[in-house]
């Protein structure tokens, strides 16, 4: 039974398509095959033609519009060829029901209608009231193609076709290519552009292009460093030496099952010796030198001993007056490689040479130093208010310091502008700060409000100036530190900080795990102002009960705009006697023969 139905309802099916094939012939807009009558094909073929041409013409004309259209369009072409151009079709129309659809219809606003899936889907030209009787395209989706519909069709006079998949089987390959070619364009761009930027690939700078130098390796086996050339670096050296005979006499080392180093990977700041070392070893051992990592050797900045060598090294052939000490540039430079010091002298004698001097003196070192460290000389300031002002906030910066017992030594106090510095008071330490107490720290706070202090007392709290701005960053800094890395207050001998919050690395800084309790961090806060304002207490003494010898100072640093630490320290003396601790170290006296 069910069967029978199965066949009488196919038999239904295919007899309505038989009647609409039939319907659509007698219009004269499907492709006729072969074994159609002539005469009927005839007389129906230049409308078909013309129907197709201008199809193709259109699909053309479309093309740039589909070049930079969706790129999945071609992907769904392929995968269902009889709904390409519905599809196509359906991109420039809107939706309309069925229903009104058929109120369009009967009220003569549709103008052509173009059948696809087998008259279920139509492309309508339909008239809009609501858009002022402008003519727009409308898909419907109908519920199949009745004979009713197509009586209406006739009776409304309404241009109607059918289209299947093989008749659109070119044009769905042409919108395929036309869609690929968008972003086929788009990278093969890309990657022209990649091959003339960098030279290919595996050109410079490209991810590709490690391992892949063509550059020639340059063998040097007599490089002429050896290491007398080497200064500053005495610990790096030493660990070389071994490296050296291994070079030279590999058996005596593996005769004893000791495995010799593949090679060395030297570790340190820019300018600190690194090359200078390998091209040593180099010529130490008579072998040429070739980078490998396997072995490292840390090459710190020297010490001030490391850096008197170096100063030697550098010096040989400059000729210096008598008053230029080694000793003193050492001391006056930490955290200098011997790079550093090399350019430091090398700019000392540009300088002699621009002044017409046959020598190099303590003046030409004096303003490299400050070259390199604080930046260009800037136009000196005219005499007035804002001159009086910075000298006497240098002046306080370098009274309070020589005062108070565990600072450093004045070297210098300059009115000559700087980089963004107005005015500038130099410190020489006795030695390299590798130990500091907590006395020598408390003293930089005390001598860092200095200036402060003196624009305070002598021109009154409401005068105060934004010249203290970095003083007063370090010294917070610094009074932080003594708290909480060092462990130098109430608190106790703890380290309170989170190694990752102080890590170079940004990621690490932000992942920091705050280790202490609120009460703790209030404990921590109030420490380092304690130990701020019982340093600017000093300070202020300082500034109030020398009063006198300050007025003095800035009297002849307002006349000569530089003032050496030896002219500082006699006119103090003639007012107060000065901590033994803060004079100027006895190596200081003591000139090194150049």
């Amino acid at each position: 039974m069910a069967a029978c139905r199965a066949g009488n309802g196919l038999s239904a099916t295919s007899n309505a398509k038989r009647n609409l094939t039939k319907e659509l012939f007698s219009r004269g807009h499907l492709l006729v095959s072969t074994n159609v009558p002539p005469s009927y094909k005839t007389s129906k073929n230049v409308t078909v033609k013309a129907a197709l041409d201008k199809r193709r013409h259109d699909g053309r004309r479309d093309f740039l519009k589909v070049l930079v259209g969706n790129v999945g369009m071609g992907g769904s072409a392929l995968l269902g060829g009889g709904r390409a151009n519905a599809d196509e079709q359906e991109v420039s129309s809107s939706r309309m029901s069925y229903s009104r659809f058929l109120e369009y219809l009967d009220k003569g606003r549709v103008n052509k209608v173009d059948l696809f899936e087998n008259g279920t889907i139509a492309i309508i030209e339909a008239v809009s009231p609501e858009l002022g009787n402008r003519v727009q395209r409308v898909r419907v989706q109908l519920p199949g193609l009745s004979q009713e519909l197509l009586q209406k069709f006739r009776e409304k006079n309404i241009d109607f076709a059918a289209h299947n998949a093989q008749e659109d089987s070119g044009s769905l390959l042409f919108n395929l290519i036309g869609n690929l070619a968008f972003p086929l364009i788009l990278i093969g761009g890309l990657f022209l552009l990649s091959r003339r930027s960098s030279g290919g690939m595996g050109g410079p700078g490209s991810p590709l292009s490690l391992g892949q130098s063509k550059a020639k390796f340059q063998m040097e086996p007599n490089t002429g460093v050896t290491f007398d050339d080497v200064a500053g670096v005495d610990e790096a050296k030493q660990d070389f030496v071994e490296v050296v005979e291994f070079l030279k006499k590999p058996e005596r080392f593996t005769a004893v099952g000791a495995r010799i180093p593949k090679g060395v990977l030297l570790v340190g700041p820019p300018g600190t010796g690194k090359t200078l070392l390998a091209k040593a070893i180099a010529g130490e051992a008579g072998v040429p030198p070739h980078y490998e990592a396997l072995m490292q050797v840390s090459v710190d900045v020297p010490d001030v001993r490391g850096r008197t060598e170096i100063l030697k090294v550098h010096a040989g052939n400059k000729k210096f007056d008598g008053d230029v000490s080694l000793n003193v540039v050492a001391m006056r430079t930490p955290g200098f490689s011997g790079a550093d010091l090399a350019n430091l002298l090398n700019e000392a004698a540009i300088l002699a040479g621009r002044r017409g001097k046959t020598a190099i003196s303590s003046k030409e070192i004096d303003d490299s130093i400050d070259r390199i460290v604080a930046g260009m000389e800037g136009t000196v300031m005219t005499d007035g208010k804002s001159k009086s002002l910075v000298a006497y906030h240098e002046v306080g910066h370098a009274i309070c310091g020589t005062l108070t017992p565990g600072h450093d030594a004045v070297q210098k106090v300059t009115l000559v502008p700087r980089g963004q510095a107005r005015g500038l008071t130099w410190f020489i330490p006795a030695d390299d700060p590798t130990l500091i107490s907590k006395q020598q720290l408390f003293a930089r706070i005390v001598g860092g409000l200095g200036g402060r202090a003196a624009e305070e007392v002598i021109f009154g709290e409401s005068e105060v100036t934004t010249g203290a701005a970095s003083d007063l960053q370090q010294i917070t800094g610094l009074a932080k530190q003594m708290v909480t890395t060092f462990g130098m207050s109430e608190i106790g001998p703890w380290s309170l900080m989170d190694a990752s919050a102080q890590s170079a690395d940004v990621i690490m800084r932000m992942m920091a795990r705050n280790s202490m309790s609120e009460k703790l961090a209030e404990d921590i806060d109030a420490a380092v102002k304690r130990i701020s304002d019982g340093a600017y207490e000093i300070a202020l003494s300082h500034i109030r009960y020398n009063r006198e010898a300050i007025d003095k100072i800035v009297e002849v640093l307002l006349e000569k705009e530089t003032m050496t630490g030896d002219e500082f320290r006699a006119i103090l003396s003639e007012f107060v006697e000065i901590p033994p601790e803060n004079r100027v170290p006895s190596s200081v006296s003591s000139p090194v023969a150049v």
